[in-house]
Formats: C-alpha cells, structure tokens, sequence
C-alpha cells in the first residue's frame, strides 16, 4: 500500500542521474534540487495545516514544518546507527544536517533578498520576532544533549545502545528536551512565557 501511495515520488526521484556521471556532481546538484523543492512543498502544506488549524506561523515552523524535514535525517541517522560499527555517522549526519538547515537555509535566503534589496537601492530588514528566545532554548537544550553523550561515552562505552536502562532513559531525556524546546517555544510565540 506504502509503495503504491509514494510511487508518483518514486518516479521523480528516479530522474536523478546515476552517480557516476560527471563524478557525481550531477547527481548531486539534481537531488539537492529535489531536496529544496520537497522541503518548499513540505513547508507549504505545513504551513496551511498550521493556518487551518490556527497555529501561529513561528509554531507550525517548529513542529510540523520541522518534523517533516527533520525525518528523513531521523532515519538516515537510524540506518547509519545499524550499519555501520561507530555511532559518529549517527551523530554527525544530525549536527551536519542542522549546520546546512541553519548556515544555508538561513545564509543563502539572506545573501539572495539583500542583494535583490540592494540592487533596489533598498534596505533588507526582517524583525526578529521571539527568534533570540527560540535560539537561546535551542543551545540549552542541544548543550544537555552534548552532555548526555559524552556521559553515556563514559558510563556506557559509547552514544547509542548499551543496557537497557541506559538505553530507554537517554531516550526518554532526549524526547524530553525536544518536548520541552516545543512547549517553551510555543509559550513564548503565544505571549505565555515571560
């Protein structure tokens, strides 16, 4: 049923070129741009989801339109974990994909509407909004994650797996901080917290 439900994606996806041409570049500029336009398309269903449900734009961007791009790196962290002897595939495919997300998907807007501005002879400016807040909460939260690898590093010999009971609360603390990341972000969009 799944196959049948994505096979129009299936076919898109098929139409990038095999690795080997052009080594590889082709391949990858091709499902780069297939990567912008699904997270464009991902994003503008989130985004009228959020407005029929009357969520805040700021709060549909941190859980739906976030957890639609985020997945496919969920997973691919997942297989990178069972596959491969180390979990630093894991790790780094997470800290990378959030490097791209916040220095492309934020520089790149920004270089194209300034010089588009400048060419106007106008001045780009965008207010931060309850962005300061979101970022601080964002750093806490990633900063008690990095500590919590690095104890499991210690206590258990590495960041994924180990005994159970290490395995389910590390779990449980991560789904926590993301949990609490979403509800004081949400608070703050909505003028509840300070």
């Amino acid at each position: 049923m799944f196959h049948f439900a994505t096979i129009g994606w299936k076919v898109i996806f098929a139409s990038i070129p095999p690795s080997h041409y052009a080594k590889g570049s082709a391949a990858f500029c091709v499902a780069l741009t297939y990567i912008g336009l699904v997270t464009m398309f991902v994003g503008e269903v989130a985004t009228i989801f959020g407005c029929v449900i009357g969520l805040k734009p700021s709060v549909t961007a941190i859980t739906f339109v976030a957890l639609g791009t985020s997945l496919p790196d969920t997973f691919a962290s997942k297989t990178a974990a069972q596959t491969s002897q180390y979990a630093d595939a894991a790790i780094s495919n997470v800290t990378g994909s959030n490097c791209v997300n916040v220095f492309l998907g934020l520089g790149l807007p920004w270089v194209i509407s300034t010089s588009y501005q400048a060419k106007n002879n106008d001045v780009f400016s965008v207010p931060a909004g309850d962005l300061a807040f979101s970022v601080m909460m964002y750093l806490s939260t990633s900063i008690v994650c990095f500590i919590l690898l690095i104890i499991r590093r210690f206590a258990v010999g590495g960041e994924l797996g180990g005994p159970p009971t290490s395995k389910w609360l590390s779990a449980f603390i991560l789904v926590s901080l993301w949990l609490i990341y979403i509800i004081t972000s949400s608070l703050k969009a909505y003028g509840k917290l300070g």
